[in-house]
């Protein structure tokens, strides 16, 4: 999966496969991937104005808390404590 790089607070890349429906994110606490995701969550992530918002409001709203798929060597915060 080509992981896309973000230029947001918390957030590192995403990466999106079709086939799967998965979405991965790559946030500053580990990466974590999403299932049944739709490639306009992907697109909607990429594009957005504010990309950690999107992720916080849509993503992890919509689709629940993410399976982790790795943790950082630097840092052990929770997802949800990364826009405090």
């Amino acid at each position: 999966m080509e992981m896309k790089r973000l230029n947001a607070t918390g957030l590192r890349a995403a990466g999106y496969d079709e086939r799967t429906r998965k979405l991965v994110v790559e946030t500053t606490a580990g990466s974590f991937e999403y299932a049944n995701a739709s490639p306009e969550v992907f697109r909607r992530l990429m594009n957005s104005p504010s990309p950690a918002s999107y992720y916080r409001d849509e993503i992890e709203e919509e689709l629940g808390p993410g399976r982790r798929v790795s943790s950082p060597s630097t840092s052990k915060r929770p997802p949800e404590d990364l826009f405090s």
